[in-house]
């Protein structure tokens, strides 16, 4: 899903290059419309919640899209990204943050991140030059990073104006393996904590105040996902890599750590043959959930991990089960994105905070990541 790294260029050679690449979205949008026959669609989603349903698609193919679903009026809008601006959107959306009114929308192997307007969907810019980009978090109004998976760095940019203003370094080139790549991340106070996954086994700590790499937690092999708790604990989910990778495999596990020392305080193992991922947290920070073929829902006081499915997959026999989950900030709703084959349009589940189903409806190829508006 990624192509080789160029190197970061200064404020001032950034903001020539996000002129050119302005220019030439433009002219391709303008090409685009003039020789497509379906018309620009103007969205206008201001004053709705909703979300934002980034749909990875097949790599190699540029087939990724954006759809947006209205909850109150149980209504979804596929392709949208393209629908507005008359170009696709690039080759495997990764996921999306939506911060003060715009939307980073990654694309991973397109090696770059859309910027769009998130009441409109309308493009506002993008940042190019990326090598395998993940997630972006917004740390304040003039910075954000960038994780990556093969560059061994996170960049650092300007959310604002978009320009690349540095980097951090995280690799280790004393390790067997090629180690780091970062993605996603959590904060606490000033410290922004990235889970290593390919090929690795580290949370690294990064002080956001002056960009410096300056902790590492050892935990179990290949960590996939994290959050916070409403007690500063860390929870971290680990896949514990695949049979017959050179960097060896073990049960998947789920590891408690304090923010404040970096301590780990609990430890819990999967059988093996389990493949938990999409660490995700209510709104009130007391109950996690995760996917492991279906949904399971754990709260943080919990001494071992749940018996019972709390969402169950019809279909894990024939593809595996869900491929995505996202909870609402605001009303703890679950979404749950179902990718079927990888070939056609995922399907995507909404229940209760209950459990109980509310709505589905079609997205689109392998829906992968949500973004959930709430202004």
């Amino acid at each position: 899903m990624e192509k080789g790294n160029s190197g970061l260029v200064g404020n001032q050679m950034n903001g020539i290059r996000q002129a050119i690449l302005t220019l030439t979205f433009l002219g391709l949008l303008l090409s685009s419309c003039s020789k497509s026959p379906v018309d620009t669609v103007f969205f206008d989603f201001s004053g709705n919640r909703g979300v934002y349903i980034v749909n990875e698609g097949n790599f190699m193919y540029g087939n990724s899209s954006l759809s947006f679903y209205d909850p109150a009026a149980k209504r979804v809008y596929n392709q949208i990204f393209q629908a507005r601006n008359g170009v696709p959107l690039g080759d495997v959306a990764q996921s999306i943050c939506l911060w003060n009114g715009i939307g980073f929308i990654v694309v991973n192997n397109s090696g770059k991140i859309y910027v769009i307007d998130s009441h409109t969907a309308e493009f506002k810019g993008s940042i190019s030059g990326l090598s395998s980009p993940r997630y972006v978090h917004v740390i304040n109004s003039e910075k954000a990073y960038v994780t990556d998976l093969y560059s061994r760095k996170i960049t650092v940019f300007n959310p604002q104006t978009l320009q690349v203003i540095g980097s951090i370094l995280v690799g280790n080139s004393q390790a067997d393996f090629n180690q780091h790549s970062t993605e996603q991340m959590i904060q606490y106070k000033n410290r922004i904590f990235t889970n290593c996954w390919s090929n690795d086994n580290k949370i690294l700590v990064i002080n956001s105040d002056t960009d410096q790499l300056i902790d590492s937690i050892e935990v179990f092999k290949q960590p996939n996902s994290l959050i916070l708790d409403k007690n500063n604990k860390i929870w971290v989910l680990t896949d514990g890599g695949f049979e017959g990778s050179l960097y060896g495999n073990e049960q998947p596990g789920l590891l408690k750590i304090d923010a404040e020392t970096h301590e780990i305080e609990r430890t819990f193992r999967f059988p093996a043959g389990n493949h938990p991922f999409n660490l995700s947290v209510n709104p009130t920070k007391d109950t996690i959930f995760f996917l492991n073929k279906h949904v399971w829902k754990m709260a943080v006081t919990d001494k071992r991990l749940p018996e019972k499915p709390f969402i169950a997959s019809e279909h894990t026999d024939y593809y595996g089960g869900f491929y995505s989950l996202g909870i609402d900030p605001l009303n703890s709703e679950v979404y749950v994105g179902d990718a079927i084959d990888h070939r056609q349009y995922g399907i995507i589940y909404r229940y209760s905070a209950s459990g109980k189903i509310i709505d589905q409806f079609k997205a689109g190829i392998s829906p992968g990541d949500f973004g959930f508006k709430t202004e």
